[in-house]
């Protein structure tokens, strides 16, 4: 085979060399990988997929960038470049795998949400990471790790009593890959399990893992029975502002709130009204209506809150997860057996 009978797959955000290395190895006489980690930004942290927002290529390696791009049939990515749209910028794109599960908001802004344009995500790969920042959470609050780290500072020895999750009733809206992984820990702490999804099924409980499954109408009626609720919803136009001053109100006075799904799910003033009246005791949260979150918001200085900047997900494992996922996507890719490849967005439902 030469090279121009080969599949070109180009990288297209940051990724550490191994794991390309690994891509390329992975079928060396099918593919051809285009990994130009100079022309891509800097990474801030481990596992940074956007890189320094200010970093900028000369217009000679934009260049190069934008005739690299025209070569791609797949990529590692949506390229991060504003100035066109993904089918401009790669006339031959057929698929992309993103880093990241919510990716439905992104692929109807770039317009492709009617394309035949394969898109799979990361979906269940930032699943366990998740359900172990919301039980991080939980038990930070149940177990008054803050009031412990205030006595060992003070040097202060006086006993005292905390709660237990064991008993407690976990209320998940969003049982997917994500849901689920919380719903499994859950069980092993003895709590009682209950979930809200877009269909309902009540025999789809057992297969869930969950005590019992609500109808979409029932949302009040969950939140009502709940002693901790956890969001893991999809971003979708249904799911915005899902969760508003109504809802907070049907919760039971000192809840345990955790967001792990997008900050646009929640009405944020209503969530700091809720915070400030004592009606969530505590809140976790690693999602926000804006990021970052202003200097000014309030939930900075609230005694009550968690914050976690949108890093809940990021584990130093996780592009390995992703090459994983990349290289087992890609095997299937060329075969031709399309409907192997997973976890794939579903572009009406967003998700």
């Amino acid at each position: 085979m030469t090279c121009s009978d080969k599949l070109v797959v180009m990288i297209s955000s940051p990724l550490e060399a191994e794991h390309a290395g690994r891509i390329a190895a992975a079928a060396p006489d099918a593919i051809e990988l285009i990994y130009r980690p100079e022309l891509m930004p800097p990474t801030r942290y481990p596992m940074d997929h956007g890189g320094d927002p200010s970093w900028r290529r000369t217009p000679t390696q934009q260049a190069e960038w934008r005739a690299l791009l025209a070569r791609a049939e797949v990529l590692w990515d949506f390229a991060d470049d504003p100035s066109a749209s993904p089918r401009e910028l790669s006339p031959n794109l057929r698929w992309v795998q993103t880093t990241s599960a919510g990716v439905g908001q992104l692929v109807r802004r770039l317009g492709m949400h009617e394309s035949e344009l394969i898109v799979t995500t990361t979906s269940g790969v930032h699943g366990l990471p998740l359900a172990e920042f919301v039980f991080a959470a939980l038990l930070y609050h149940t177990k008054w790790f803050a009031h412990l780290q205030a006595e060992q500072r003070a040097h202060h020895w006086a006993r005292f009593c905390t709660g237990e999750l064991a008993g407690q009733t976990l209320a998940i809206v969003g049982p997917g890959r994500i849901g689920r992984e919380i719903a499994r820990i859950a069980r092993c702490f003895g709590m009682t399990v209950h979930a809200l999804a877009r269909s309902h099924d009540p025999a789809r409980a057992a297969v869930l893992g969950i005590d019992r499954l609500f109808a979409r109408d029932e949302l009040t009626a969950l939140l009502a029975g709940a002693d901790c609720v956890v969001l893991s919803t999809p971003h979708t136009p249904e799911t915005e502002r899902l969760i508003g001053a109504a809802e907070f109100a049907a919760m039971k006075p000192g809840v345990v709130f955790i967001n792990i799904a997008r900050g646009v799910v929640v009405d944020e003033e209503a969530l700091i009204e809720a915070l400030r009246s004592g009606r969530i005791g505590f809140a976790a949260l690693d999602v926000f209506a804006v990021e970052p979150l202003p200097p000014d918001s309030p939930l900075w200085d609230m005694p009550n809150v968690l914050i976690n900047p949108h890093s809940a997900s990021t584990v130093f494992t996780e592009n390995a997860k992703i090459a994983d996922l990349f290289i087992r996507n890609l095997r299937c890719y060329l075969a031709g057996d399309y409907a192997k490849m997973s976890p794939i967005l579903d572009k009406a439902r967003m998700y």
